[in-house]
Order: structure tokens, then sequence, then C-alpha cells
């Protein structure tokens, strides 16, 4: 499993992905030096409170139902992509991201 960072910007970066459920731009985790992924909120997104506010851990996970169990849902479950899908829960007081992919194949694809 890949565990990485999320960081709020408003900065445009190149290469961003644009995830139209949540109406964020995201960048590639794998191709920042220390696997951090920036988020760049529209201003009409969807996404409040913790979720746009706090940092994130991020974990691809097998299925998204057994990590929400017990645990506050703050967004989603929602389609990032055609084959992923995202939840993102509060646990221990914490943001927590899981992820899952319907090809086990990578998430990211740039929005041209």
């Amino acid at each position: 499993m890949r565990i990485f960072d999320h960081v709020p910007t408003a900065e445009r970066h190149d290469s961003e992905m644009y995830v139209a459920a949540t109406k964020v731009w995201v960048t590639d985790p794998v191709q920042h030096p220390h696997r951090i992924e920036y988020l760049r909120f529209e201003p009409d997104s969807p996404v409040r409170g913790p979720v746009r506010d706090l940092p994130h851990i991020a974990f691809r996970v097998d299925k998204l139902e057994p990590e929400m169990e017990g645990a506050e849902i703050l967004l989603g479950p929602f389609h990032a992509t055609d084959t992923l899908r995202a939840v993102f829960v509060l646990k221990d007081g914490a943001v927590f991201e899981f992820m899952e992919s319907s090809t086990g194949e990578r998430w990211f694809r740039p929005t041209v």
C-alpha cells in the first residue's frame, strides 16, 4: 500500500487532473519527490469542513466498505475517475481517504 499526504494549494500545477465529482484539481503524487498530491479547489467545490481544511492520509484498499464501518463519513463514497472510488472518513480525530480501483491500475490521468 502507498501512503501520501495531500496539501491544499491555490497555485496551478502542471499536469493537473480534474475530479468533476468534487470540483477539485489534483496533482500526481508519484511525480513529487515526497509523494505529495496538491489539491486545488474550485470556488464552488462541494468539499467543505475537515476534508478541505485539514491534511489527510490516503490509502489504496481492496474494498471501501470495511474502511467505512464505524467511521464518520465526511465525503463520499464517490467516483474520482471511471475506475476509482474514494471516500473520506474521520477516525481518531484525523481525516483518512480510502481509494478502491476497479482495475488495479494507477488512477491519475492528467486533464489536458
